[in-house]
């Protein structure tokens, strides 16, 4: 049986930051299979520059429950 997106959701927030990039570059290259090079470089471009503002404190996240009540709302 297949899990949950809530499941999923919780499992994905316990991992660390490392394996959280791996699975959202795996998420992001389903997405956009069939796209250029550049389309993808310039995807990279950004998610290394949205990392960077989180580290360097120019931007803060959503809290994961935030996100997961946005989330059931949306899937209702």
């Amino acid at each position: 049986m297949a899990a949950s997106i809530g499941e999923i959701s919780k499992e994905i927030a316990e991992l660390s930051r490392d394996p959280q990039l791996a699975l959202l570059g795996l998420l992001v290259g389903l997405e956009r299979s069939g796209t250029g090079d550049e389309d993808d470089s310039a995807w990279d471009e950004e998610i290394r520059a949205r990392i960077g503002a989180v580290d360097e404190s120019r931007t803060v996240g959503i809290p994961y429950e935030q996100i997961k009540r946005e989330m059931a709302d949306w899937l209702v």
